[in-house]
């Protein structure tokens, strides 16, 4: 353990500020001060909680207090994957405090990611649920379904896919898939239904959360669900990470690597520093960064975080592109990536572009759903999505040879 030494001005030498997202539900929050409570006690010096938004103190006022007591803090993040939080907004919010505190060295340090403690952890939520489904990996055929929340950051989704792969190596589960509850592909149930094809004797579903919240719940929900429809196939769900103490050799890795300098993020596949397919506009970070400043300016207008919404609204328009067998042999996919192409390249499209199963309207596809206008658009070809995009989304203009029906 170490120890907390002073310096020649008589402040203690080094605290850390535990950053975790903030939530509504103050158990989230008290399991952030909890695990803040655990790492000081394995570190052996000062470690404060603080929230991106939604609780408080903010970061910024965090490091305010700290500033008086302490020379040096080093910032380590309650965050599962590298997405805008860790990239733009807490690394904002740490610029801005080396400039109040001139004095005060801080350190940014990266996020939980893939680690071996975290590998642990979710192998022993899993051979409990098998415990209470009486099934064994080693005798039976169990699958298992480690969902997370989804991202719009491609590296971000793509440390779900390498944790399952890893929790599926050396290990005699049959399958291990990554799934997700919204925002990116493939969803939960759509996950479930195509291991249901298999006929495993066990799914085991591990939501990959930190806490027990709403989107916990809708994985819980999501298992139930299929466990009723599908009477063949055992199903259960595992507990979030919650505060387990693997979780401190993992900050605890995380605090070493920003204090001696050695933080590794992936630029290699970050969609601001490199050029990826579909999220070219995204490269060079200034979007991003400007996107960060209006977040953190939003919510420092809030005079009371528990009685105001949150600011990310709901899309204007939610468009659903059937992808089921007839549509899919006609081009659906394309036609989504096009879709999802066009409304990322323009400046006034406010839609979530998702896929959807079967319309009833096999035939005349593929079929494209605009809501809450009512509008179908059927027999879409992939060179009209970006007409549907600069008409319909941008300007609430119907491309009307295109449509086949309005409800």
């Amino acid at each position: 353990m170490s120890e907390a030494t002073t310096s020649p001005d008589g402040l203690d030498d080094e605290a850390v500020l535990l950053a975790g997202h903030g939530s509504r539900r103050e158990k989230s929050n008290e399991q952030v001060r909890e695990l803040a409570a655990a790492l000081e006690g394995r570190l052996g010096i000062p470690v404060d909680a603080a929230f991106l938004e939604l609780a408080e103190p903010a970061i910024d006022e965090a490091i305010a207090g700290l500033a008086s007591t302490v020379s040096q803090v080093t910032v380590v993040h309650l965050s599962l994957f590298a997405a805008s939080h860790v990239k733009n907004d807490v690394p904002l919010a740490v610029q801005q405090a080396r400039e109040a505190h001139p004095n005060l060295t801080i350190d940014n340090g990266a996020h939980l990611g893939v680690h071996p403690a975290i590998l642990d952890l979710l192998d022993d939520r899993a051979a409990a649920v098998e415990a209470e489904l009486g099934v064994d990996r080693e005798a039976d055929d169990v699958a298992v379904v480690l969902c997370a929340r989804g991202s719009s950051d491609p590296d971000a989704n793509a440390d779900v896919h390498k944790l399952a792969r890893l929790l599926y190596e050396g290990r005699a589960f049959s399958r291990v898939e990554a799934s997700f509850v919204g925002v990116t592909e493939p969803l939960l149930d759509e996950t479930l239904h195509d291991l249901a094809k298999t006929r495993p004797d066990a799914v085991v579903v591990l939501p990959y959360m930190l806490g027990d919240g709403v989107l916990t719940g809708r994985i819980k929900d999501g298992a139930d669900e299929f466990d009723e429809e599908y009477p063949y196939v055992d199903v259960a769900y595992g507990e979030p990470l919650g505060t387990d103490p693997r979780l401190l050799d993992v900050l605890g890795d995380r605090w070493q690597e920003a204090r001696t300098g050695s933080v590794e993020m992936s630029c290699d596949t970050c969609k601001y520093k490199v050029e990826l397919d579909g999220y070219e506009a995204d490269q060079g970070g200034a979007r991003a960064m400007l996107r960060a400043l209006t977040h953190q300016a939003e919510h420092a207008d809030r005079e009371d975080v528990d009685d105001d919404p949150h600011v990310h609204d709901p899309p204007e328009k939610h468009v659903a592109v059937c992808t089921n067998q007839t549509c899919a042999q006609d081009g659906a996919p394309a036609v989504l990536e096009r879709l999802r192409q066009a409304a990322r390249d323009s400046d006034q499209c406010d839609a979530r572009i998702t896929r959807s199963s079967c319309l009833g309207r096999c035939g005349e596809g593929p079929m494209v759903a605009v809501y809450p206008d009512g509008v179908w658009y059927g027999g879409v070809g992939e060179d009209d999505a970006d007409g549907i995009v600069s008409s319909h989304l941008d300007r609430d203009r119907i491309v009307s040879e295109l449509v086949d029906q309005t409800l």
